[in-house]
């Protein structure tokens, strides 16, 4: 067993998985200490490294693409006192950490773990229930439907549409984006025939402007992922082109339905524009990606 054991947490190596356990102080962040303790297997890991500084460094784990919902959500968004996959290290830990390193790396190419994505999670996401409070509104989620309640800084459209609840078979992605320069943080649920529309106003989607990380929401983000379809599924690939004249006797009555899916979400947007829920400019973007479906 290999351990680097700081103030800012603990990673651990034995038999095969990387145990990572956050400190329990006030610097520690407490989206780190949301998410708990994490069991890592090997076959996730993509890559570690030390960077060493003069009086302290830090350790860096980089996971598969696809190894992990939470990491699939969040990755390159989070600060580094946020990034669970990261560790704090004072001087007196340098030679554990460098040690800790070389550990994993060779039991990593010992194991053969491949450098490409991973085909399905390979680490359990948040347990649910769970609920997040952050800017114009809490999203919970039970593990089969999500609901979003709005609090007193939501939108009037918002507010005057009413608590939203989605099951997870309407929801096809989901978007988790921090706070960026002058830009609100939202977690956006991507509904299954409905085009997004700005986030202030997209009733699938909570924004927020104080808390960079928005609280927990990512937690949310991660769970719902996390039962959708692993983007590297064969399911998840889109079908393969039918060949011209290929069409099947459904084919003129889908396209129908499509044309009448599309006009009926035209005239939505006109009573969203006419109503001031969209400006002029959401409004022509929102109708020429209807239009081109035509």
């Amino acid at each position: 067993m290999t351990e680097v054991l700081t103030p800012d947490g603990a990673w651990t190596l034995d038999d095969g998985v990387l145990r990572i356990v956050p400190g329990h102080g006030r610097k520690v962040h407490k989206l780190r200490r949301s998410l708990g303790e994490l069991a890592v297997p090997l076959e996730a890991i993509s890559g570690i490294a030390f960077e060493q500084g003069r009086k302290s460094g830090r350790l860096r784990l980089r996971l598969r693409d696809g190894a992990d919902p939470f990491a699939q959500v969040t990755t390159s968004k989070l600060t580094a006192e946020s990034d669970p996959y990261g560790l704090a290290v004072d001087r007196d830990a340098f030679a554990a950490a460098g040690y800790l390193v070389d550990e994993v790396r060779h039991d990593r190419a010992a194991a053969g773990v491949p450098d490409g994505p991973a085909r399905e999670y390979l680490m359990p996401p948040p347990a649910v229930p769970l609920t997040a409070t952050a800017g114009d509104g809490a999203v919970s989620f039970d593990g089969t439907t999500v609901r979003i309640e709005w609090t007193e800084w939501a939108e009037d459209s918002k507010l005057a549409a009413g608590t939203q609840v989605l099951g997870i078979h309407a929801i096809e992605g989901v978007e988790w984006t921090p706070i960026m320069g002058l830009t609100n943080g939202s977690l956006r649920f991507r509904r299954r025939g409905v085009l997004p529309i700005a986030a202030k106003n997209d009733l699938a989607c909570v924004t927020w402007g104080i808390l960079r990380e928005g609280g927990t929401t990512s937690l949310v983000a991660a769970a719902i992922a996390a039962r959708l379809p692993h983007p590297h599924t064969a399911s998840a690939s889109p079908p393969a082109e039918e060949p011209p004249n290929a069409a099947g006797p459904g084919t003129a009555q889908a396209t129908e339905d499509e044309h009448d899916a599309v006009m009926r979400r035209l005239r939505e947007l006109g009573d969203l524009h006419r109503g001031g829920v969209l400006d002029d400019a959401e409004f022509a973007m929102a109708k020429q990606a209807l239009l081109r479906r035509l």
